[in-house]
């Protein structure tokens, strides 16, 4: 297969658009999930009385089917992308709706459902397939005068984070809010609404602070360590420092021997202890490198689908990573949520294998050529 610029197929047409260098990041991070998981799962597999590398063939698998779905959605134009985005909405917003009905319980919350023998977490599919849907939203409310997009948005917002508190998800519910205030941002919603939401968005953090137990255990948690069971992220701080700058070597750490989710809420503190502060540097480098090349990409697009989109799904990669390494080093109140790529999970990993690939299929180079969603979707 020739990948120089005579070959004019699909191929040639996607190697010679996509950006490269953000392609080249994700694929190493990758890489780093699949070196990590293998270092910090056979402890865990062995106190759940499997064989100590069951989690890293399962995350082999999910790593390879993740890599063919981010490259099978960059392979795709705006128009496509849009399509999968929205019927995956309705399908995951369907199955969060019923999740009550026919999910399992762990841990005191209802967020999976099993499908074909398969455990899928939908929470984390809706993510991509929600940003690129209400990026659609507005910009029809941009084409169409007097399309009722803000109201449209709004309520779509609204039904998704009352079915994810119901679960209840609160962690999620923060990452969803977010994405959806930066896309509503860039939308063009005056201040004094956004200003509104920022108040409603206060309010709703305090409300479950005061309503929901096991968000007022992990705040008090975080705000006064001493007075409660701080368990994880203390061992997990000890794990940074003990790796010191090159880390005790691959396979020498004990923190995935202490911490109960070492292989996926907790790997940020696996990869600071057996390979050191270096590594995790150029993990944190990786993270903000991909987001700065895709906002980079974006910066003078004119297409307001492909702005909103690609913004939503980079700010919501974002915040995840941010707050998983915030909890690892006690930044943030603990919250069991994946690093994107790095910690095990096949859920997680094709939510963010979805949003990924549609960063990259949106940000392709059109070299002057408006597509025909560039045409109806364009900034006036």
């Amino acid at each position: 297969m020739k990948l120089d610029r005579t070959n004019t197929g699909i191929t040639g047409r996607w190697w010679w658009t996509v950006d490269r260098y953000c392609l080249l990041a994700l694929l190493l991070l990758i890489a780093t999930g699949a070196v990590l998981v293998t270092a910090a799962s056979p402890p865990v597999a062995a106190r759940l009385g499997y064989d100590e590398f069951y989690f890293v063939r399962q995350q082999a698998f999910f790593l390879v089917l993740g890599l063919l779905v981010m490259l099978g959605m960059s392979l795709l134009d705006a128009k496509s992308i849009r399509r999968v985005a929205v019927l995956g909405f309705l399908g995951t917003l369907a199955l969060l709706a019923l999740l009550p009905l026919i999910g399992s319980e762990n841990k005191g919350a209802v967020r999976w459902v099993f499908i074909g023998g398969v455990s899928l977490q939908p929470s984390e599919l809706i993510k991509p397939f929600f940003a690129v849907t209400v990026a659609w939203v507005f910009a029809e409310g941009r084409r169409m005068q007097g399309f009722p997009a803000y109201r449209i948005a709004l309520a779509l917002y609204a039904v998704l984070a009352l079915l994810l508190i119901i679960q209840p998800d609160f962690g999620m519910v923060v990452t969803v809010s977010v994405m959806f205030a930066a896309q509503i941002f860039l939308a063009g919603l005056p201040f004094l609404w956004i200003a509104v939401m920022a108040l409603v968005g206060a309010g709703g953090v305090i409300g479950a602070y005061y309503a929901l137990p096991h968000v007022t255990k992990r705040i008090d948690s975080f705000l006064n360590p001493e007075l409660s069971d701080n368990y994880q992220v203390s061992k997990s701080l000890e794990a940074f420092a003990s790796g010191g700058l090159l880390g005790r070597g691959p396979g020498e750490g004990v923190v995935k021997w202490r911490i109960p989710d070492s292989h996926t809420d907790f790997i940020f503190a696996v990869s600071g202890e057996e390979f050191g502060a270096l590594l995790t540097l150029l993990i944190v480098v990786l993270y903000g490198f991909i987001l700065l090349r895709g906002f980079m990409r974006i910066w003078r697009e004119s297409d307001l689908f492909v702005l909103l989109a690609a913004a939503g799904i980079l700010v919501q990669f974002g915040i995840q990573a941010v707050i998983n390494m915030g909890v690892a080093v006690h930044l943030l109140p603990a919250k069991g949520m994946t690093l994107p790529f790095l910690s095990y999970g096949g859920s997680s990993m094709m939510g963010i294998a979805l949003g990924m690939g549609m960063v990259l299929g949106l940000t392709r180079r059109r070299y002057g050529e408006l597509t025909h969603v560039s045409r109806r979707y364009q900034v006036a």
